[in-house]
């Protein structure tokens, strides 16, 4: 048999490789992957950043930190199921948040707006930044940081994205400074295609956070079912929300497919819901069956277009039936309608905002001595102000929750 550690896909950055040689060891080549994202600065960090909730508001409600577990776990199962590397799938759902910046989605906004200059900013481009160049694990040969030097297979198992940036395109997978580890764990693939590991992980982040995000709700009472269920005019909010931002289909089928949504006994047992311990028994119940139902589905169905062998890399594309695709848009949308989008006129989302927009204004006006140490070095050596611009945008993406509200603090004296 063939050693997994020398198929090209277990390949490293090829001036980095030889450095950091594992004599003896068991672990393959995406355990070792697994093991340098669990042990990250950047993976700790999502401890304190926001998944829907404000992170540190409520003991129950989800950080990015439990959000990628759970991505990780439902990757992994459904991965698994197909024959795809475990801990490839693995992989993918724990590293795909690591690009996000304080304060969620808002933040990710926020960012993007002041740093047109320098390309723009893009979660999913930021998380292959920071696992290729920003985490302090492995220099190469010439003392340039790789990052955590991640196999050719894991890098493109979490890239979501596999293009640049285009006019009119919101979502990309890297930065053009970063576009040579890009080509290079590209390199043979399908042009603009995802890999089979990294649609799972797409699914499987789809599956977690539209039921997760209505588990939070329901739990924190911002989502009452028994009212949804009663007011069509509530119902046709949820399909308007739904509908063009989370799916193509139309309001007629968004309808129809709503009310089985609602008849739904795992879900209909929620209608009461009063926080007991019974009730909060039937939510996790309804939490667990509906992922299941999720992986299952997109399992079956996929197996029963590709074959029962081994599913891996460009091998099948995953299916995701359409009752599936639109019972998962229709859970998103009864989240952003009763939990994301009340938020966005609150006072403290415009505030998020301004911190983010001040603290790179400041930070690009005082330089490297206002920058952490590794940061105020890639200023330094930057060649111009778009390279310093985005030095300084990474510094503020570092930051947790509570670090830029404290960076903000100390920064303006407000």
């Amino acid at each position: 048999m063939t050693d997994p550690a020398l198929h090209p896909l277990a390949k490293r950055w090829p001036s980095a490789e030889r450095l950091v040689a594992e004599p003896g060891s068991t672990r393959t080549p995406s355990q070792r992957d697994r093991a340098r994202i669990l042990h990250s600065a950047g993976f700790r960090r999502l401890a304190d950043k926001t998944q829907v909730h404000t992170a540190g508001t409520d003991d129950f409600l989800r950080t990015r930190l439990t959000h990628s577990l759970e991505v990780a776990q439902i990757s992994r199962e459904l991965g698994s199921a197909l024959g795809c590397d475990p801990d490839v799938a693995d992989v993918a759902g724990l590293a795909h948040d690591l690009g996000h910046p304080p304060f969620g989605h808002n933040g990710e906004d926020a960012l993007h707006e002041v740093s047109g200059p320098c390309g723009g900013y893009e979660g999913n481009a930021q998380t292959l930044r920071v696992v290729s160049r920003l985490e302090a694990k492995t220099l190469d040969e010439h003392g340039e940081s790789v990052g955590l030097n991640l196999t050719r297979a894991s890098l493109d198992a979490m890239c979501k994205y596999p293009w640049a940036a285009a006019e009119g395109v919101r979502k990309f997978g890297f930065y053009e400074d970063d576009r040579p580890v890009f080509e290079w764990f590209r390199g043979g693939a399908p042009e603009g295609a995802k890999c089979l590991e990294s649609q799972v992980m797409d699914w499987s982040d789809d599956v977690a956070y539209s039921v997760h995000d209505v588990e939070d709700g329901i739990y924190g009472e911002y989502i009452n079912l028994a009212k949804l269920l009663d007011d069509a005019g509530e119902q046709a909010a949820v399909c308007e929300a739904a509908a063009g931002r989370y799916t193509d289909e139309s309001p007629a089928v968004l309808g129809e497919a709503l009310k089985d949504l609602l008849r739904d006994p795992a879900l209909a047992a929620l209608h009461d819901y009063d926080g007991s311990f019974r009730a909060q028994a039937a939510l996790k119940y309804f939490t667990s069956n509906t992922v299941g139902r999720f992986v299952k589905a997109a399992a079956k169905a996929t197996r029963e277009q590709f074959g029962d062998g081994q599913l891996r890399r460009y091998d099948a594309d995953l299916v995701i039936p359409r009752e599936e695709r639109v019972k998962c848009a229709l859970l998103k949308g009864i989240a952003w309608r009763y939990v994301m989008q009340p938020r966005t006129s609150a006072s403290w989302y415009t505030r998020q905002r301004e911190i983010l927009h001040d603290l790179v204004a400041i930070l690009c006006d005082r330089g490297s001595d206002a920058l952490d140490p590794m940061f105020a070095e890639a200023y330094e050596r930057a060649g111009d102000d778009a390279a310093r611009l985005r030095a300084v945008v990474d510094q503020v993406a570092s930051l947790t929750d509570a670090s830029a509200e404290s960076w903000h603090r100390r920064l303006t004296g407000a």
